[in-house]
């Protein structure tokens, strides 16, 4: 038996050379290098609180007919790649603690090919979960600046085929990174597709934090009150685009930061030293996991009404 597979993406570490690009062995790091070191039992508790927290959100979805709309349809998809995103990142834990304390005994082959699965499932999980974030920030722009036509762009039918798509897509391109993960050219593409995501939700945020602004200030002044009512309001509309674009920059930017240091410089001392903190970056997209239902899912008063009658039928 080989030493059980470490947290890592099966496209970054299935062979040695992969490893490699990953990150440096100890004794080529900078001696000023920071290296956090995250335990299994981490990985397992987030990826629980993570589990509950969209098991909940889906059921409420599914259980109330009146979420049964596109935009819910979309913050229920994403709670079901966080979803995935954590059941992975449970499976995988369970099995590394396994493999250390001797329990599961199987041959390095079937740890490999296992470790391949649940890394094409994180990794599918993880830019599904992109795509709808991208999604939702569609449907909310589409839903103020189209409000009339909004119902006849924005239906259904189409809701569904764009979430067959995304899934469809995010399936095929992770088993793509997983099999050529040796090839510059998919790490670009990765890394294109995140900045992408980031572009296109900060200008439809900022858009639409503009147009509410000036919404407030028409009615400010309506009513001969045109400073108090829009500056306060823009604040506020502003520290949330800032919270909302930050935690996703927090959550997200480290890892690709890592896969573009790995295209940039793998061999270079400073680089490596970033490359040590990979599990680190791991957990921050499990806490992006923990942190989506709370700013798309509970903060609507239906979804929070239908998560009591859920808890309360849970506890009959």
């Amino acid at each position: 038996m080989q030493e059980p597979p470490t947290r890592m993406l099966g496209s970054l570490n299935a062979t040695l050379s992969a490893t490699l690009l990953l990150r440096l062995p100890a004794n080529h790091t900078g001696p000023g290098c920071l290296h956090v070191s995250i335990p299994d039992g981490l990985f397992l508790v987030l990826g629980l609180v993570s589990l509950v927290e969209n098991v909940l959100v889906v059921a409420a979805i599914i259980k109330n007919r009146n979420l049964h709309l596109p935009m819910y349809c979309f913050i229920c998809c994403l709670a079901l790649s966080d979803l995935l995103v954590s059941c992975s990142i449970v499976l995988e834990t369970t099995i590394i603690l396994l493999l250390e304390a001797g329990t599961l005994v199987t041959t390095a082959t079937i740890v490999q090919q296992l470790d391949n699965v649940i890394d094409v499932l994180i990794c599918s999980s993880m830019v599904s979960s992109l795509c709808f974030l991208g999604a939702i920030a569609v449907d909310r722009y589409i839903s103020i600046f189209y409000t009339l036509r909004y119902h006849s762009i924005v239906t259904l039918s189409r809701s569904q085929r764009a979430i067959a798509a995304i899934w469809v897509a995010s399936v095929l391109s992770s088993t793509l990174f997983i099999t050529y993960y040796k090839h510059t050219a998919v790490l670009l593409c990765l890394i294109a597709f995140f900045l992408a995501m980031l572009v296109l939700m900060a200008v439809l945020y900022v858009h639409m934090l503009a147009r509410a602004c000036q919404h407030a200030q028409g009615i400010a002044q309506l009513h001969k009150r045109q400073h108090p009512i829009p500056q306060g309001f823009c604040l506020k509309g502003a520290a949330t685009l800032t919270i909302l674009l930050g935690i996703f920059f927090q959550c997200w930017g480290p890892f690709f930061l890592h896969l573009t240091l790995v295209v940039l410089c793998p061999q270079h001392p400073v680089c490596s030293c970033v490359f040590q903190n990979f599990n680190l970056f791991l957990v921050l997209i499990i806490c992006n996991s923990i942190v989506d239902p709370l700013i798309y899912a509970f903060r609507s008063p239906e979804i929070r009404t239908t998560l009591r009658e859920v808890l309360l039928c849970c506890s009959l």
